[in-house]
């Protein structure tokens, strides 16, 4: 991948500069009765050689169905039309149908389907995350509470697909609408929210002390209402920012850094803690009264991302979906040092 790079580019390498883009999966046939497809996700580190498998990625799961079909792990048959391809991953214990189109025995990329911040259109890819509470805590809300308190700020744990916490950008004192270059330059910020993201950890039981946490999980996000200000409307999905078809604005944090969308699986953290009354996610819906299995629309720096979230009549969380996209860019070597 080209770590450690001190330069923080990885040119000397596969990795894209930034932790978005310094990622690796491990794909293998399934042994499980329940899934077709194992994966590993790897989080490398850019300036340091750190390898991380604390949690999993919902970008790069959107690969892992097509590139089983397209490298002859999954036989679709003659089927032309969507299939759907059961996967596991070993990082979270956890089960994702992964639905998409093939045609002629390989995975269909071209379609109709857009995603802000992502260039033109392609094939949709639905992900369901089956029982996603719990994926490395065993709780839907780890600490027990729906709110918890870390250096005198409301924050919500929840561990749908990936751990994360959210806290609400007034208690911060921020404009919950700034880009990631604008939160990244505003002085002691992302000081404070990794200070909460480290006592949130240990207080979810995922690591033991401050110093054990790991960088990649869980995420820290803050959240706001959508607003109706000139200014917020610029900085609320770039270009194409429309408060009325936005439920929540969402500024994540993800290795330290500021992310120029939303990762996936706080996406649907986003989604399942949208249900939960009482929790700093729901405080801050723009006045939508959302029920059991409506869809949720995110704000995000690119633009939007729509989620969904459903509970059973017990309130256990059923699954978790978003919809994505992927295609096979490139087969070859890698060569290491």
């Amino acid at each position: 991948m080209g770590s450690p790079d001190p330069n923080g580019r990885q040119l000397d390498g596969m990795g894209g500069g930034i932790s978005s883009l310094s990622k690796i999966c491990v794909v293998a046939p399934s042994k499980r009765p329940d899934a077709q497809i194992d994966f590993t996700f790897v989080q490398v580190g850019v300036k340091n050689n750190a390898i991380d498998y604390a949690g999993n990625c919902g970008n790069m799961t959107s690969a892992i169905g097509p590139f089983a079909v397209d490298s002859g792990l999954v036989d679709p048959g003659t089927t032309s039309g969507l299939i759907t391809v059961s996967l596991y991953n070993t990082n979270t214990d956890k089960i994702i149908k992964a639905t998409f189109p093939v045609s002629e025995g390989e995975a269909v990329a071209d379609g109709d389907f857009a995603i802000d911040g992502v260039s033109g259109t392609a094939a949709r890819i639905q992900l369901d995350f089956i029982d996603p509470a719990g994926s490395k805590t065993g709780k839907l809300l780890p600490t027990g509470n729906t709110v918890d308190v870390f250096d005198g700020v409301r924050s919500t744990c929840v561990d749908v697909g990936n751990p994360c916490v959210f806290v609400k950008a007034e208690d911060l004192g921020v404009d919950g609408t700034m880009l990631p270059d604008e939160t990244q330059a505003c002085p002691g910020l992302l000081q404070r929210l990794e200070s909460i993201r480290r006592q949130a950890t240990v207080a979810m039981g995922i690591a033991k002390t401050l110093d054990d946490v790991p960088p990649s999980i869980p995420k820290i996000c803050f959240v706001s209402r959508p607003s109706s200000s000139s200014s917020s409307h610029r900085l609320l999905s770039g270009e194409h920012a429309d408060e009325a078809s936005v439920d929540i604005v969402v500024r994540a944090i993800s290795t330290g850094q500021p992310h120029r969308a939303l990762p996936i699986t706080a996406g649907l953290c986003v989604s399942a803690a949208a249900k939960l009354p009482g929790s700093v996610v729901h405080e801050c819906l723009a006045g939508r009264a959302h029920g059991r299995d409506e869809l949720l629309t995110i704000g995000h720096p690119s633009g939007k991302l729509l989620v969904g979230a459903k509970y059973d009549d017990g309130g256990r969380l059923e699954r978790a979906t978003v919809f994505r996209t992927a295609r096979r860019l490139m087969v070859g070597r890698v060569y290491w040092k």
